[in-house]
């Protein structure tokens, strides 16, 4: 790395990622240690490389593999470039005295319907963020960002909500392009664990089942995952769209289903998954079986699956301020909902977007 050894006092470097398995060489030991957090971002990569490098490769790199990789990195890596539609870049302070530290990731990836938000993630709590560490570091990797995509990409920013409301500050500065007058999203982040989780004696109405989809459910997932889209107002989709997307959640097996005597009243996909973590990432009930519990059910069974039978110590998901699923979510054990003392961990995130831009799907 050029520089690395070069100054005792500390510098930050971007360095740029055109492929998951060049990222997490070098970031996977401190997306391990955050793994909760850094789902957004970690998961995206997993998906992306081998099963053998993401359940043996992957887990035994160290600190100072990382530090021997960064010392080695293609100097082409330091200079901004266009990659392809998928690329990570983090940001590291160097010095003479300590090891580097990871202290910002970006991810720019799609996915079947198209691009990804730009997801921001730090290992740093809420509280460390101030302006004075933030603000030169979200600008360095935003202008790094500027010169490897048109500003037309970037539709939308997500992560933690200092990193984000300084961001869209920056981009717009550089950029010209103006915030969105509303947020496209504003969110808790949560987790439930094998402690916090709350069971239940309810007991099902009879003929009710709770069961993972099946090919047959493709129409009826497909009209669900249509309903939740265009409740979001900001990336509706088409019958034809959600039926790609519901058959490929059905393919993968990620998506489970609340069964009202051959209905399907409420899914629950799982979209996101690492070692120890999983994310819920949708949820949904059809309006007219709301009101009857049907998504409680099936979260805290798809939470109790996770936890207990796949043995995650985590699961996480995203739920909106004013969003009443959050009632759902607190019954199951998810943590610092419906006003309650956010413990650490449990943190806002915020998503902003640019006018004029190119929006993709998520």
């Amino acid at each position: 790395m050029p520089g690395l050894h070069s100054s005792p006092a500390l510098q930050t470097v971007v360095i740029q990622h055109d492929t998951a398995s060049d990222f997490l060489a070098s970031s996977y030991p401190t997306l391990r240690r955050h793994e909760a957090s850094a789902n957004i971002v970690l998961a995206h990569a997993m998906k992306r490389v081998s099963s053998e490098a993401a359940l043996s490769g992957y887990q035994f790199i160290c600190d100072s593999d990382v530090e021997a990789w960064l010392s080695n990195a293609d100097p082409t890596s330091f200079a901004p470039h266009r990659a392809g539609d998928t690329f990570w870049l983090t940001l590291w302070s160097i010095s003479q005295t300590s090891a580097p530290a990871l202290e910002l990731v970006l991810s720019c990836v799609n996915w079947t319907l198209g691009e990804y938000p730009i997801f921001l993630w730090t290992p740093q709590t809420p509280t460390a963020l101030s302006s004075d560490w933030l603000v030169p570091r979200i600008r360095q990797i935003a202008e790094h960002l500027q010169s490897c995509v048109p500003p037309e990409r970037v539709f939308s920013v997500f992560g933690m909500t200092p990193l984000i409301k300084t961001f869209a500050w920056c981009w717009t500065d550089m950029t010209g392009f103006s915030v969105e007058p509303e947020p496209f999203y504003a969110a808790c982040f949560s987790y439930c664990t094998g402690e916090t989780f709350r069971d239940s004696d309810a007991q099902l109405p009879e003929g009710h089942r709770l069961r993972r989809a099946i090919m047959q459910d493709v129409e009826s997932v497909a009209q669900l995952c249509k309903e939740f889209a265009d409740e979001s107002v900001y990336f509706p989709l088409s019958i034809e769209r959600a039926r790609i997307e519901a058959r490929e959640l059905i393919m993968k097996g990620q998506i489970w289903v609340y069964d009202a005597q051959g209905a399907v009243a409420t899914i629950c996909a799982v979209t996101r998954n690492t070692n120890r973590v999983s994310a819920i990432t949708k949820v949904y009930t059809t309006p007219m079986w709301r009101r009857k519990r049907c998504a409680e059910f099936l979260v805290r069974d798809v939470t109790a699956r996770l936890l207990f039978d796949c043995g995650k110590d985590c699961v996480v998901l995203y739920v909106g301020h004013d969003n009443s699923a959050q009632r759902v979510y607190d019954r199951v054990g998810f943590a610092g909902l419906c006003g309650k003392s956010k413990p650490e961990g449990v943190e806002d995130s915020l998503e902003l977007g640019f006018v004029g831009t190119n929006r993709g799907h998520w």
